[in-house]
């Protein structure tokens, strides 16, 4: 591996493959990031590591070096926030249990979330939504938004989180997820690195966003996404400051579903600030080589 200590690296920590809610397979994402010029690349699909395997083969045969990844969907402060996992061995049964146990309510949320859709005259959306995923135990939000989309009730999937699956419209349900302590413990027995996905992205009050932090740091968690596909120029500096703030690792990852649905395709992000410690850079050790 080149030296990470000094040299800046084009690293992809965050992207979605059709094992969870993206629309390519890991061997096609593996083939865009490396045409891209992705150097380190993670496949992080929700709640899911059976596509592990396959992006690893990929990667190595592409000459891309790989981390293993993983983005837990977790409850704290009755909002859905999601936790990375990078690095951990993904044959560990703390993180296979785990994520079990998070898959097994998305099925009976998914038939909410249909019969919410039908009451405002969406009829079908549930056999309408799995058609994208075929296991309904994989089944989100992303899946019904694409039939939303195919059935031209809306233009695009912007659109439908406009009107619809978002707190307050129809087709939305809480779904109780794993807790964060939970959620880092897996990651952390299975020898990875926990890291807050876009933290941007949360409606949290400044104090709800110092204690989702604070108790972050409190269970054990490592790392922060701070350049992502879902922040904005001014939020990769709030949150390189939160970093430096609460001694964390610094990650970036674009976030990437597939092409025409992602703001930003594989590797196609700006540079970590120079003022903080690479998530890559602190697991060397975990990074695969070609």
């Amino acid at each position: 591996m080149q030296n990470i200590s000094h040299t800046p690296l084009n690293a992809d920590l965050h992207s979605h493959s059709i094992f969870s809610d993206g629309t390519l397979t890991p061997e096609q994402l593996a083939e865009r990031a490396k045409k891209n010029g992705v150097q380190v690349w993670a496949l992080t699909d929700h709640d899911e590591i059976s596509g592990q395997i396959r992006a690893i083969d990929a990667a190595l045969s592409k000459g891309l070096q790989y981390l293993t990844g993983v983005e837990i969907s977790v409850t704290f402060a009755q909002e859905t926030v999601h936790i990375v996992g990078l690095g951990f061995d993904h044959l560990n049964s703390d993180i296979l249990n785990g994520l079990e146990k998070t898959r097994s309510g998305r099925d009976l949320r998914a038939q909410e979330m249909s019969d919410s859709l039908a009451a405002v005259g969406i009829k079908g959306a549930y056999q309408g939504a799995l058609q994208y995923v075929g296991n309904p135990r994989l089944i989100s939000r992303t899946h019904f938004a694409r039939f939303l989309v195919e059935t031209k009730v809306c233009s695009d999937t912007h659109e439908v989180f406009r009107r619809f699956l978002t707190e307050g419209k129809p087709g939305y349900v809480p779904h109780r997820w794993a807790s964060l302590g939970e959620a880092v413990n897996w990651i952390n027995n299975a020898g990875g690195i926990a890291v807050i996905a876009h933290p941007g992205r949360y409606k949290f009050t400044a104090n709800e966003e110092f204690a989702l932090f604070s108790e972050f740091k409190t269970h054990g968690g490592q790392g922060v996404e701070v350049v992502t596909g879902s922040h904005t120029i001014n939020q990769y500096d709030k949150y390189a400051e939160l970093a430096l703030e609460f001694d964390l690792v610094a990650s970036r990852g674009s976030d990437f579903h597939g092409p025409g649905e992602s703001r930003l395709d594989l590797g196609d992000l700006p540079p970590l600030p120079k003022s903080l410690t690479p998530v890559w850079q602190a697991l060397e050790h975990k990074v695969m080589q070609p």
